[in-house]
């Protein structure tokens, strides 16, 4: 892989990141005022008290958490990420288990929200993980074309690995052993 595929590749990521990343922060999430918040901002008004439970948009959430006005009831994420490792650390060493499309936005928006020490813990695990999960993926590319069912099981970053390791495994194959006509 040249460094203009590699830059392709990171661009093409970046962007489909983006646009998931934009998915997420516009779904509504449950939140707890900390405080009374009266605030209109470019059509969006809220007018709490405190101790009200509502949801908002996981943008506007976030800027709230950020100032200190609420509390994000956003704790299943945790659990999903525990999910998540245990699924692939007992999956079958040639088999992926199935993650969304938006896991690593989700898991990283996440990470942002812990302390050092816990975001280091969890980091550790991921690492494994990410092994785990890129030894599978790099065998079943080389292997053959990605399938809609494996597709199901994949992230969006994770898909455009696998289709960039197939094409160039198919690549290397082809010039390896030179077909003759």
């Amino acid at each position: 892989m040249n460094a203009t595929t590699s830059s392709s590749l990171l661009g093409k990521i970046e962007t489909i990141q983006g646009a998931y990343q934009i998915e997420y922060l516009m779904e509504d999430v449950r939140v707890t005022f900390k405080h009374d918040v009266k605030a209109s901002v470019d059509g969006v008004t809220i007018d709490a008290k405190e101790g009200e439970i509502s949801s908002l948009r996981r943008w506007v959430a976030k800027i709230l958490f950020e100032q200190g006005n609420i509390e994000i009831q956003d704790s299943d994420i945790s659990a999903y990420l525990s999910r998540a490792l245990n699924r692939e650390r007992i999956a079958k060493p040639h088999d992926l288990s199935g993650l969304d499309p938006d896991f690593y936005i989700r898991v990283n928006d996440y990470l942002e929200g812990l302390r050092e020490r816990e975001r280091e813990n969890i980091i550790v695990s991921l690492n494994s993980f990410l092994a785990s999960r890129l030894e599978k993926i790099v065998k079943l590319a080389a292997a053959s074309p990605l399938s809609p069912e494996l597709e199901e099981k994949l992230s969006v970053e994770e898909k455009e690995l696998y289709i960039l390791i197939h094409n160039c495994a198919s690549e290397f194959k082809e010039r390896a052993l030179k077909k003759f006509d």
